[in-house]
């Protein structure tokens, strides 16, 4: 039996899955007439974002796949590349918009099902967040398996040039990811940040609070940010593992079974979290212990499931000489869940790095964010000794130690294994934004406070999972991007080797001027990149802070009750300032890295990606983390430690929140999208650059 079959078989599995998931949430009432107008108008502004945010990317991918149509017509870029181009982006932007879909469906349901108990809402929201995940893995795997037939046909099962076209696929799906990400990041942190600042610390009205004229848009933007730009995100980052992990096969000389490989466990990954989501159960504790336990339970079974299946599965598709490659598989397993651990010591309030942010919320604002800064910067070691020791035993365990070749692919296939339960890990991820919507319309509806409290108990797990999520993105970007730069130095070398006129030779050396040069670019593009869109927030969120403060003056009813805020005016703000924001950070992820190739060289552009991926994690990490810990430090005050809600602890505590809220969900996210894309963008337009690339220096000569 051929088993990549088992690639396309998966993902309809998944996809099947995710239909009955969302059977059994929409059997669960939205519960009152209230609710269901509350989650209506959340529908509305969410559905209303996205549309305008496709029309305008849309704009963007039709200009890159004429640009590409051009090169491809001059046989810079295989024929393909345009089309998947634009299938990449295509199914990444639907994994987005099914999660958002489903998530805006399953807020209110998720509310009601805590009026019951808190096992009943758990379920709904964690049901939605596998929604997502099933989604997310199913269509990049259908993605990836089409292409896969089709070039199969095409090239007479050449797997050599299969995957060396593959390789190029997921830049369209990097691209879309971006626009979604930091698109979606600025809207919700805009409009969270202006609500909190107003109507937490300027006005004492609780969060949710149906006075609040951002709340509205807070709570769309938990959909558009947290679980749009979430699913494009990923989608992304597991359609690149798979395709660079096939590229290193040939490289190895695996030939057609090592292009397999990654794409069947894929497929079981997918099979091993179906069967995990029937492992989440919780009981009536909302300690933050409990529900973690209740989640571990899933993402550990996955794992377990995995890391037996995949012995066998190596050992039958390369034979028993390749059985390091099981290990390396299970060095990549190992690593994220260690990498989720870290993330959630780091951010749950469970230990004492959050509860320390906690504690400094006592003696001032200032406090909570030196120690919030300090918490994530510190957060940074450990992870980064995992992804480094992961990436140093797949090497040598796959075989890199004779054959360098062979050591590359079982680093790529390692990524491969760290996001082989991606359909559940991400389920525990985007439950959270639900959860954080139901909260909010359990404030607006006026329920019982018993609801809230099991909300916010649903919530706050949520913060810790979502780090933990974007811990294994930024983890499995490392060890991805890595694979590409490998790739992008072959793809160079094979382009010299087939052009007599060419005498091209690399020198990566630390002392070439050129790669020296292309590190601090590399390096200054992350954090010039994280400021662009820092500020993008910064001025949004003032806008809509500004908007607030004039409702609340001009009607002294909303207060009172006697009038309602105009919601929509907020909502238009956070909408216009992320689709005019999104722009320039987007292209100067594409620009940057062509512009430093054609003036020059390539060498300078293999040291920009490298710069790039080195800072690009230390800073995701730091910011994730930071955020996340920053965030359930106010939780904690807000359960009643340091003198709970209202205190001037809290007050603190919403500063540091604010401060963390681009941090977290804008910024932090999209460093390891930024990664890939440029190494993507290097190379598929190697051709291009090896051609006439190094014009400065060649002028200077």
């Amino acid at each position: 039996m051929n088993l990549i079959v088992l690639a396309p078989v998966g993902a309809t599995v998944a996809l099947l899955f995710a239909a009955y998931f969302t059977y059994t949430i929409f059997k669960v009432d939205e519960g009152t007439d209230s609710m269901k107008h509350i989650a209506e108008s959340i529908r509305k502004g969410a559905n209303a974002y996205l549309k305008r945010q496709y029309i305008a990317v849309g704009k963007f991918f039709a200009a890159i796949f004429v640009l590409l149509l051009i090169l491809s017509y001059f046989d810079y870029v295989s024929i393909f590349i345009p089309y998947a181009f634009i299938t990449g982006g295509f199914f990444s932007a639907l994994s987005g918009y099914l999660g958002m879909k489903i998530a805006t469906n399953s807020n209110a349901r998720t509310a009601n099902a805590c009026t019951k108990s808190l096992n009943s809402g758990l379920r709904v929201a964690f049901s939605s967040g596998a929604v997502m995940g099933l989604v997310v893995v199913g269509l990049a795997l259908l993605d990836i398996s089409a292409w896969y037939y089709i070039l199969n046909w095409y090239y007479n099962g050449d797997a050599s040039s299969i995957a060396s076209t593959m390789l190029t696929f997921g830049m369209g799906a990097s691209a879309m990811a971006l626009f979604a990400r930091v698109g979606g990041g600025i809207f919700t942190k805009a409009a969270d940040v202006g609500a909190d600042l107003v109507g937490k610390v300027e006005i004492g009205i609780p969060e949710d609070d149906p006075r609040n004229p951002a709340v509205i848009a807070d709570n769309v933007g938990d959909n558009v940010g947290d679980v749009a730009g979430m699913g494009a995100d990923l989608f992304e980052s597991y359609l690149g593992a798979i395709v660079s992990s096939c590229a290193l096969a040939i490289s190895a000389g695996l030939k057609a079974n090592g292009v397999a490989l990654p794409l069947i466990i894929a497929a079981l990954g997918i099979i091993a979290s179906i069967i995990g989501t029937f492992f989440v159960k919780a009981k009536e504790d909302v300690s933050q212990k409990s529900l973690l336990a209740a989640l571990r339970r899933g993402t550990y079974s996955a794992a377990i499931i995995i890391a037996i299946v995949s012995y066998f599965l190596v050992s039958n598709v390369l034979g028993n000489k390749y059985i390091g490659i099981y290990f390396a598989i299970l060095s990549g397993l190992v690593a994220g869940i260690l990498i989720g651990f870290l993330t959630e010591y780091y951010t749950s309030d469970n230990y004492k790095p959050t509860r320390t942010i906690a504690e400094s919320s006592e003696t001032g604002s200032a406090t909570v964010i030196i120690t919030g800064l300090s918490v994530g910067m510190k957060s940074t070691a450990f992870p980064v000794i995992v992804v480094g020791l992961s990436i140093l035993i797949s090497y040598v365990v796959a075989g890199g130690l004779d054959s360098y070749s062979l050591g590359l692919y079982g680093i790529g296939i390692s990524s491969v294994g760290m996001l082989s339960t991606l359909g559940i890990t991400l389920a525990t991820d985007a439950y959270g934004p639900v959860a954080d919507n139901a909260g909010g319309i359990a404030e607006m509806a006026g329920l019982d406070p018993a609801v809230r409290e099991r909300t916010d108990a649903l919530d706050s797990l949520g913060n810790t999972t979502a780090a933990t999520g974007k811990g294994f993105a930024i983890g499995s970007a490392a060890l991805t991007a890595l694979a590409f730069i490998a790739a992008y130095k072959d793809s160079i070398e094979q382009i010299v080797e087939k052009n007599s006129d060419l005498t091209f030779k690399f020198d990566l050396s630390i002392l070439n001027p050129n790669v020296l040069i292309g590190l601090l670019i590399g390096t200054m593009v992350t954090f010039a990149f994280s400021s662009f869109t820092m500020s993008a927030v910064g001025r949004a969120a003032s806008k809509i802070v500004i908007e607030v403060r004039r409702q609340f003056k001009e009607k002294r009813g909303i207060l009172e009750g006697t009038e309602k805020p105009d919601y929509s005016r907020c909502v238009e703000i956070s909408t216009q300032a992320a689709l005019r924001e999104m722009v320039l950070p987007g292209i100067l992820a594409i620009v940057i890295p062509i512009g430093v190739g054609l003036i020059l060289g390539a060498e300078a552009l293999a040291g920009l990606i490298a710069g790039g991926v080195v800072t690009g994690v230390l800073m995701a990490i730091m910011m994730s983390n930071a955020g996340g810990a920053w965030d359930n430090a106010k939780k904690y005050i807000e359960g009643g430690a340091h003198g709970g809600k209202g205190s001037e602890a809290h007050k603190a505590g919403v500063v540091g929140d604010t401060v963390g809220d681009p941090f977290k969900d804008t910024s932090g996210p999209s460093m390891n999208i930024l990664i890939k894309l440029m190494t993507i963008v290097s190379l598929v337009f190697a051709p291009l650059i090896i051609k006439y690339g190094g014009i400065l220096l060649n002028l200077i000569k």
